[in-house]
Parts: structure tokens; sequence; C-alpha cells
């Protein structure tokens, strides 16, 4: 007895399928690495098709669907414009463009900014980095409050010329054209006391 329900039970798993192999689409019967971009696409959609939705709290920074945190506005000190940004932007993706000074190359742009990126993580400061131009570099934070942190600790930096953040200049505090008006002005001055000597 118990050697006839084994035999039905081999048989049951061996002879039941899913589909017949006439009754599959086309793409399905393909080879796994012949798979096109559209067929990998129909089954993330078929393997996500009974899966329940992320909660939207548990969503990655960032994310559209995400909800934006509330702000507490008894907290807002609206005579410090910067703190209101920095509390307006929190949870949103904010860009930060950042100019290098002493310009050399690509490749040294690439590893100054790369010194700067790793400082900022090492103070819980996520950012992305994207070099658009030989001398500038793009810094994309996830969560837009910590890109005022960013801001403050890059300023300080010996080789940054300027920072472009949510249409605001904030210029080094070594940068070469703060040099270059503080020289001409400073030449402008000597060319007024020499006139009113003459």
């Amino acid at each position: 007895m118990r050697g006839f329900i084994c035999l039905i039970l081999v048989l049951h798993v061996g002879l039941s399928k899913k589909h017949k192999d006439g009754d599959k689409p086309d793409w399905a019967k393909k080879d796994i690495r012949d798979y096109s971009d559209a067929d990998l696409e129909r089954l993330l959609e078929q393997w996500d098709e009974d899966e329940e939705p992320i909660p939207p709290d548990e969503l990655p920074d960032g994310h559209p669907d995400k909800p934006t945190p509330p702000i507490d506005i008894s907290k807002l000190d609206t005579s410090n414009p910067q703190e209101m940004m920095k509390l307006s932007k929190k949870g949103k993706t904010v860009m930060m463009f950042v100019r290098v000074n002493n310009f050399v190359d690509k490749e040294d742009t690439e590893t100054i900014t790369s010194i700067w990126q790793t400082s900022l993580y090492n103070n819980h400061v996520q950012a992305e980095r994207f070099q658009l131009e030989d001398d500038r570099v793009l810094f994309m934070f996830r969560d837009g409050s910590a890109a005022w942190d960013a801001k403050d600790f890059l300023i300080e930096q010996e080789r940054l010329e300027d920072i472009q953040l949510e249409q605001q200049t904030f210029l080094g505090k070594f940068c070469q054209k703060c040099e270059k008006v503080e020289e001409k002005m400073s030449q402008e001055k000597e060319d007024k006391k020499k006139k009113k000597k003459k």
C-alpha cells in the first residue's frame, strides 16, 4: 500500500505542469540568455504581480511617492533664511554645483572632489558626485537639508572657488575671484590717493 501511494505521488508530481509547452508565450520559451529588455520587463511585472506595495514611509529618500516630513513652524527661525531653506528641503533631492580653483586638469578635480565627498561621508552627509566640466562638479543630496551642512564645510576648503546652491552663489574662503577683486579695489584706492596728492 505504501509503495502504491508513493508511485501515485511520483506520477502526479512528474506529470503536473503549470503550463503545457504550447500554452506558454513565445518569450517564455526562450533561453534566459536570449531575453531582451522587454522580456525581462515582462518577467519583472509577473514577479511583482502578487507582491504588496511598499508602505510610503519605507520608500527610499528622494522617491517621489515618499511623503515629506511636516515642517514645525514653531521651531522656524524667520530671521535665518538658510535655516528656513534647510528645513523646507528636508527629504527632497537638492543639487549643489561646486567649482574648483587652481585648476590643473580633470584628474586633479576628480581627486580633490573625491576627498571632499569622503570627508562628507565621514561626517554622515550622503552625497553623490558627478563631474560636469573639467573644473566643475555636481553634488547631489537625497536629503536636501544636508546640502547646507556640506556647503558650510566646503566653503572652508582651500581649493574651492564657489558653490551654487538653490540659485545662490557662495564664494569660497580662498577663492581667486575674491583676491582679484580685493587687488583691484586696493589698486583703485592707491590711484585715488595719488590723484588727491597731485
